[in-house]
């Protein structure tokens, strides 16, 4: 797939509710809503001029993959990934393009408004706070970590879940005082059980998952799921275990071209990580778009092009 071929934006014709960071979202009846992942790529918090090529499909299709291996540990919201489900089940996208493949039908729900991280290893903004006060979202860790070491047990550290700007990590205490305690512990249960399995088996794969968020919702009967994408290049820190060197930061299967592009133009004061974005040279384009079809392949065992995820997130490679 060329640049060119890349979606930026969707139009189709179904009402849309919202147009997020990446994803767009259109209304389906009263119960159910088409998330469509575009190609848009958003760095510090901030959208990208350029979209980047397999990175709808990518997102989409590896949720789809993981829901079907995490139905044991909480149900979720995905009807179908598959192109040829969603039309059938939404005769308004006859003659419609390009929400093919990037695209996942699922359940209307309640979004619970907080990011529930999960870190493994010390990185990110994790490791500067860390490295500048000794703690993690105001709580002490233990003294003498290094960079990307791993932790054990995982942390749930969760965050505010900004509509714009930036997210804040919040502690447990301050999670359980605005959420509830009974719903606070749920989600710190299902988050930790999610990410051990994400875990699992990434490290099958030779991947390291360091760290991932996710968001739950609520159905109308007050059933908890887990929404929107799950342990994708986007959400979440994979590296190779290959090369994994603890002391120093590590190469990342996401958007680590496109972050250090970015650093290097903050270094440099030409830009202050504020929107607008600079345009991002092709070959930083090109290796972005290689590295999240690379992570889709190396988790799956399959080429994206050949992958298809049936209702239920199970592949058919026939």
């Amino acid at each position: 797939m060329s640049e060119k071929q890349a979606i930026a934006r969707s139009e189709l014709p179904l009402p849309q509710i919202a147009r997020g960071k990446v994803r767009d979202i259109y209304a389906v009846g009263d119960d159910r809503l088409l998330l469509v992942a575009t190609d848009r790529l958003s760095a510090f918090d901030v959208v990208l001029p350029q979209p980047i090529p397999d990175k709808g499909a990518v997102l989409t299709q590896l949720s789809a993959w993981w829901l079907q291996h995490l139905e044991d540990i909480t149900p979720n919201h995905l009807l179908s990934a598959d192109p040829t489900e969603i039309a059938r089940a939404v005769p308004a996208l006859a003659g419609a393009t390009g929400w093919e493949r990037r695209s996942m039908l699922v359940r209307r729900a309640q979004v619970i408004p907080f990011e529930c991280v999960v870190r493994g290893y010390l990185s990110g903004s994790a490791w500067k706070e860390y490295r500048e006060q000794g703690t993690l979202a105001g709580e002490a860790l233990p003294a003498g970590l290094r960079e990307s070491e791993r932790l054990d047990p995982p942390i749930f550290s969760p965050a505010t879940k900004a509509e714009t700007g930036h997210d804040e990590n919040i502690n447990y205490t301050r999670l359980a005082a605005a959420a509830g305690t009974e719903l606070a512990a749920e989600l710190r249960h299902r988050s930790l059980a999610v990410y051990e399995r994400g875990r699992e088996l990434a490290e099958r794969a030779g991947i390291i998952l360091a760290d991932t968020k996710f968001e739950f919702g609520r159905l109308p009967d007050g059933t908890i799921i887990l929404i929107d994408e799950v342990l994708t290049p986007d959400s979440s820190r994979f590296w190779p275990q290959d090369s994994y060197t603890v002391g120093r930061g590590q190469p990342s299967l996401d958007k680590q071209p496109v972050r250090d592009y970015l650093e290097d133009l903050f270094k440099r004061g030409l830009w202050n990580k504020e929107p607008p974005a600079p345009e991002l040279p092709p070959e930083v384009v090109a290796a972005t778009s290689h590295r999240y079809r690379d992570a889709f392949r190396r988790i799956t065992g399959s080429d994206l092009d050949s992958f298809r995820a049936t209702a239920s997130g199970k592949a058919d490679e026939s």
